[in-house]
């Protein structure tokens, strides 16, 4: 099956500015991202989209295509992921390329290897559609709330006498990336497909990166998983 790399990176961020190209650890942030799914050895093509014209030079710097830049359409604040990605797949269609297979890649995920895209990929041969989960650090059915006076009590009462371990573990995705085949996701219009299936991955995997402090603590523990991954 041909596959194709679609990686976001469009220029406007509000909370951390020119967020997609900031330095991590020396090296801008989606270059870690591009470097991992050209290593992965996974994909025919590893693509950028964006609107902006120095993330499109860092990234063809770092090897990956840039064959049109994003729409102002998929390039808002109001455009979803998988806009941007209907966006490529429709381009390169009308250029004559299709894609058996695809892998939607956030720029500002370095802690997603070559290992994990090829697992996923390898998945795809099995199931229609890939997310990377990390089970919540703490029991969601335990989760307070507060009421319209200020106070405080639980969401749901019935669960709070119960034990962590007898609760169901709920997980979340990890923002890092997404795997689908091409014909799933024009049928259904997104990457969540019915038959999705998780990769699952631990705390020490997954950071959300949103202020500067998110940063700082993603940097530690980037640092951390490639030691214990060198081991």
């Amino acid at each position: 099956m041909s596959s194709l790399a679609i990686i976001t990176a469009r220029g406007g961020s509000k909370r951390i500015p020119r967020k997609n190209i900031k330095p991590f650890l020396g090296k801008p942030i989606l270059v870690y991202s591009i470097e991992a799914a050209l290593s992965s050895g996974a994909f025919d093509e590893v693509m950028v989209s964006t609107d902006d014209a120095e993330i499109a030079q860092i990234a063809k710097e770092a090897g990956a295509k840039v064959p049109f830049m994003r729409s102002d359409a998929a390039a808002n604040d109001y455009a979803s992921t998988d806009d941007v990605i209907r966006e490529v797949l429709t381009a390169y269609q009308a250029a004559g390329k299709n894609f058996d297979t695809f892998c939607c890649i956030y720029p500002t995920a370095p802690f997603v290897t070559a290992r994990k895209l090829q697992t996923a990929m390898d998945m795809l041969k099995e199931s229609e559609s890939v997310m990377p989960v990390v089970p919540f650090s703490y029991p969601v059915q335990r989760g307070l709330r507060l009421d319209e006076q200020g106070h405080i009590g639980y969401k749901w009462p019935e669960y709070a006498a119960a034990r962590s371990q007898d609760l169901e573990k709920i997980y979340h995705d990890c923002g890092q990336f997404y795997a689908c085949r091409t014909e799933a996701f024009f049928r259904e219009g997104t990457t969540d497909t019915p038959n999705m299936v998780p990769l699952v991955m631990s705390e020490l995997e997954v950071q959300d990166i949103d202020t500067l402090e998110d940063w700082a603590i993603a940097e530690v523990k980037y640092q951390k998983m490639i030691e214990k991954e060198g081991k």
